[in-house]
């Protein structure tokens, strides 16, 4: 799978949680919950949502490393073979 495939599966994921969000207005290399401004609970609901769309399982130890839409697409690219 390719890095705009799952850009976009990142991005469709966060919009079902904030769909106030521009996804082009986003700076993809910057932390996530600040750029889009997630609780805790969104955070998880975001999770659990790419999670569903991807089938890629992503353990709760990882959650730090998963800060931008670029450590994101970079983590979930070898796992979505």
């Amino acid at each position: 799978m390719n890095d705009a495939t799952i850009r976009q599966q990142v991005l469709d994921a966060l919009k079902s949680v904030a769909p106030e969000i521009e996804p082009q207005h986003l700076r993809c290399d910057r932390p996530l919950r600040e750029e889009v401004d997630l609780d805790s609970m969104d955070w998880l609901r975001f999770l659990g949502t790419l999670h569903r769309s991807t089938g890629v399982n992503i353990p709760e130890a990882d959650y730090q490393q998963l800060d931008s839409v670029d450590a994101l697409v970079a983590y979930l690219r070898p796992r979505m073979g």
